[in-house]
């Protein structure tokens, strides 16, 4: 019996390597699925079973994609990562390089403080219903900055609305997209208001990210408003055939309070009009200089 299962278990093993070396490569690249489908001629359904380890591939695909990837087959299926090597090849170039090249290189790439790196980024976190999409969108067209709903993102990228993507990729696929989206939008743009859906605090990494490169706002309101606010943008799915969904929802707002309140700063919507929030939140932004950018 053991003999027979060896097979199998190396080629799940290949199989989750094989995941894991694609998806990292198309993020070296910055390369969205979508955009590797189109360069390989692989479908974004099939890059995504491929990238979850859920299916097999056959050569011919894999070459495709390693070449969309600009990188070897064998480095795909390689047991050590390639990037793996480059970091150990640079790590030896600095620590052989003389004294005044490393000074260079230690100061590129720490020149930015990260006050420096928040300067003109706002983001707004906070459970679905207290406000978030209502308010950066009004402070954005106040303040000249573009608004982005990183769940848009997310569905651009993946050309699939949100429910979907949980269907098909689950929680973790969701957060892994979750995580691409915000390193593009970093990448694009300087100054911006975001607002995020509100269980990106539950990913220590992203959410350490979010509060590097971003001033961040906790948007928030009363357990019953939350409710209120949902049902009002049509969706019942929060209270319809579940009596519990309010202990739920304050049992959710318990867990998450600790991480929304690491925030730079925060807003309470309830009982308030749209007008007066708008108001404290530009408050916010001016008062702690959210969008000046640090002279040396």
């Amino acid at each position: 019996m053991r003999d027979t299962e060896h097979p199998t278990l190396a080629g799940q093993e290949l199989i989750q390597r094989l995941a894991v070396r694609v998806r990292e490569a198309r993020k070296l690249r910055g390369l969205p699925r979508r955009v590797l489908s189109e360069m390989s001629g692989v479908s974004p359904r099939y890059l995504a079973q491929l990238e979850a380890g859920e299916g097999n591939i056959s050569v011919i695909l894999l070459q495709r994609v390693a070449q969309a990837l600009d990188v070897k087959i064998e480095m795909l299926l390689s047991e050590r990562p390639p990037w793996d090597r480059e970091v150990e090849r640079v790590a030896t170039l600095f620590a052989k390089a003389p004294q005044d090249i490393q000074r260079q290189v230690y100061a590129t790439l720490t020149r930015q403080s990260p006050t420096a790196q928040r300067a003109g980024r706002i983001c707004l976190i906070g459970l679905r219903g207290a406000g978030k999409s209502t308010l950066g969108k009004l402070a954005g067209a106040a303040l000249g900055l573009p608004f982005v709903e990183l769940n848009k993102e997310i569905e651009a990228a993946s050309e699939m609305p949100i429910a979907e993507v949980m269907a098909l990729y689950g929680q973790e696929g969701y957060r892994e997209m979750e995580a691409e989206a915000l390193a593009r939008v970093t990448e694009r743009l300087d100054r911006m208001i975001l607002a995020v859906a509100g269980g990106v605090v539950a990913d220590p990494a992203t959410y350490a990210r979010l509060l590097q490169q971003f001033h961040t706002i906790w948007v928030y309101t009363s357990p019953s408003e939350y409710m209120q606010r949902v049902r009002a943008q049509g969706d019942v799915r929060p209270m319809e055939g579940n009596p519990a969904a309010m202990t739920q929802l304050k049992n959710l707002l318990d867990t998450r309070t600790p991480l929304y309140e690491r925030a730079d700063a925060q807003i309470n919507t309830s009982n308030r009009p749209v007008k007066a929030s708008l108001e404290d939140l530009l408050k916010i932004i001016h008062k702690r200089h959210f969008l000046d950018v640090p002279t040396a």
